[in-house]
């Protein structure tokens, strides 16, 4: 048996225990909490850390694949140029693709993420995940606007899901965003999705989606015209919501990825949803576009908020904890307690996975990430704060 102990302890099965007392078997299994109301006695068995223990944090959206884009794209070029860069960068041949994908894997493991949600475009990562100590929902990813090509794009991803099958690995189908998929394409998609327990899709992430949406305009417009051949009609969902409530299936839980323009009337009309979750990645927005999520809207609206990374193309580091000192720098209003349940129990409850993630709790096996160099007089992140795994 082992036993943890610092400063705060964050169970999120209720208040914050000052230096409690973790027990813990030797396979990562809690064993017991003990509440020591601040008076913890000195024991050698005790390893005590001064900062803040909290359960195994849980990324929610990420690319592994493209992880070999690190430092490729330029920053602050808006949405149309960052994804024409990853068009083109994808048909080129990388030798590092395995190893890029290798050393993010174990990025996420030392900085604590014990569950990810990864999209998948490929079968690229299923090897490492088969060996790694992350637990990975494979969210096989569908995208392309050419109404003609729907049924091949189709094709493509059951042949994917497939090889994921094979290799006994957790999947789901499911659309890229809606202002990258025809309409005949998403109507394939929410076919095969009838019975997912996770669906993803990426929304509103720029104002070009609106514009592209609308009347087929814009820089996303223009964009696809240098990749794709010239067709007259384009059959596309005319707004995001729409697309959301009768296009992408009702089943399950449903993570919008980004939010970064969601505007309070629509998080009112996506309430009739249900199992509606808003994933957050504060720093590849800063880098696409120069914008944060309105996590405080979010919050006060009482969304359910989880966090992801997104990829190594449009992020510097895959670190649960980077993307909260963002938060906490433009929402310092948002409580740190808070920030880590969004990271945390509520990824869980996104990914099905909270039997035993999320919570620090006997009969759970959630990892231990202890956060140092943090204010702890005012339970505040700081520039120099890290996360390590623990347990």
């Amino acid at each position: 048996m082992k036993y943890f102990s610092a400063q705060y302890i964050f169970t999120n099965a209720g208040p914050p225990y000052r230096r409690g007392v973790i027990c813990a078997d030797d396979d990562g299994t809690i064993l017991s909490i003990e509440n020591t109301d601040g008076k913890l006695s000195e024991k050698e068995s005790v390893a005590f850390y001064n900062g803040v223990i909290v359960p195994g944090f849980v990324n929610c959206h990420c690319h592994l694949e493209l992880s070999y884009l690190k430092n490729e794209i330029p920053r602050g070029t808006g949405l149309s140029n960052f994804l024409m860069a990853i068009n083109t960068l994808r048909s080129k041949l990388h030798e590092d693709i395995e190893k890029a994908i290798k050393n993010a894997d174990n990025e996420m493991v030392r900085e604590g993420v014990v569950l990810c949600a990864d999209i998948c475009n490929s079968s690229l990562t299923f090897t490492l995940k088969k060996e790694s100590t992350i637990k990975y929902i494979n969210l096989l990813e569908v995208f392309g606007i050419d109404s003609s090509k729907a049924h091949k794009r189709m094709d493509e991803i059951l042949k994917v899901s497939e090889i994921a099958e094979s290799e006994n690995l957790s999947w789901w189908i499911v659309p890229h965003a809606v202002y990258s998929i025809s309409l005949p394409l998403l109507r394939l998609i929410k076919n095969h999705s009838v019975s997912n327990r996770i669906t993803s899709v990426h929304y509103m992430e720029s104002e070009d989606e609106k514009l592209f949406l609308a009347d087929h305009t814009g820089p996303l417009m223009e964009s696809y015209k240098k990749f794709l051949p010239p067709f007259s009609d384009l059959d596309t969902a005319q707004d995001h919501v729409s697309a959301v409530l009768e296009e992408v299936t009702g089943n399950g839980n449903l993570l919008l990825v980004h939010n970064t323009r969601i505007e309070k009337k629509q998080i009112e009309e996506l309430r009739k949803r249900g199992n509606l979750y808003y994933c957050l990645c504060p720093n590849s927005n800063l880098f696409i576009d120069r914008n944060v999520p309105p996590a405080g809207l979010l919050s006060d609206e009482c969304c359910d908020i989880v966090i992801g990374t997104d990829s190594l193309s449009s992020n510097s580091a895959l670190s649960i904890l980077e993307e909260l000192k963002t938060l906490q720098v433009y929402f310092p209003q948002i409580s740190l307690e808070r920030l880590i349940s969004w990271a945390t129990i509520n990824g869980a409850r996104a990914l099905c996975e909270d039997s035993w993630a999320g919570t620090i709790e006997p009969g759970k096996k959630p990892g231990l990430v202890l956060i140092k160099n943090l204010d702890l007089v005012n339970l505040k992140l700081l520039p120099s704060s890290m996360a390590e795994r623990i347990l």
